[in-house]
C-alpha cells in the first residue's frame, strides 16, 4: 500500500523510517534465528524470535499509519521498546552467566598459542577476558539504548504531529485540465 498522500513531512519521514527499520530488524532477526537453529543455540533462537516479533510489530504499525490509523504510532514505539528490552536482557544474561574458565578450556590451539605469546599471567588473562566481555556487552547495551531508545523517543516526539496529520484530510493534488 502506498504511503498516504499527506503533505506532512513528519508523517512521511516516520513512515519511511519505520518501514526501513521494521523490515531490517525482521529480516536480520529471521536470519539470526535460522543460523541459531542450525547451530543448536536455543537461547539465540528465542532472542532472535523476539527480535522478529519486534520487527513485525513495527511493520504492522507502519501499515496502520499508512491506513491513517494513529494507533500505529504506539505500535512502532512499542516495537522499539520491546527490542531494547530483549537486547538488554540478553546482554545482562550473557554477562551474568559468563565463565572465564569455560572460555579458556574451549580455545582453539592456535588461539592458545597466540595468547601464550602475550606473556600474561593466568590472573591477568582472566581479567583481560572479563574486561573484553563487559566491554562488548556493555557496548551492545549502550548502542541499543541509543538506537532503539532514540527511535522510540523520535517516534514519541512526532506522535502529536502524526495524529494531527492523520486527522486532517489528505492534501489533494492540483488538477491540470488538458
Amino acid at each position: 500500500m502506498p504511503p498516504p498522500t499527506s503533505s506532512d513531512p513528519a508523517l512521511r519521514r516516520v513512515i519511511l523510517v519505520s518501514r526501513l527499520n521494521g523490515w531490517s530488524v525482521a529480516l536480520f532477526a529471521g536470519f539470526a534465528a535460522g543460523i541459531s537453529l542450525l547451530l543448536g543455540d536455543l537461547t539465540g533462537v528465542v532472542v532472535s524470535l523476539f527480535g522478529l516479533v519486534s520487527g513485525t510489530i513495527e511493520i504492522r504499525g507502519n501499515r496502520m499509519l499508512q491506513r491513517h490509523d494513529p494507533a500505529g504510532t504506539r505500535s512502532i514505539i512499542g516495537a522499539q521498546l520491546l527490542l531494547l528490552a530483549v537486547i538488554v536482557i540478553y546482554a545482562v544474561g550473557r554477562i551474568a552467566t559468563f565463565d572465564t574458565n569455560e572460555i579458556l578450556t574451549t580455545l582453539e590451539p592456535l588461539m592458545k598459542e597466540a595468547i601464550q605469546g602475550l606473556d600474561l599471567a593466568p590472573e591477568e588473562l582472566r581479567r583481560l577476558i572479563n574486561m573484553l566481555v563487559w566491554a562488548f556487552y556493555g557496548s551492545l547495551i549502550l548502542a541499543s539504548c541509543c538506537y532503539q531508545g532514540g527511535l522510540a523517543f523520535y517516534y514519541g516526539r512526532k506522535q502529536a504531529a502524526i495524529t494531527r496529520a492523520l486527522a486532517s484530510p489528505p492534501a489533494l493534488e492540483p488538477c491540470n485540465p488538458r
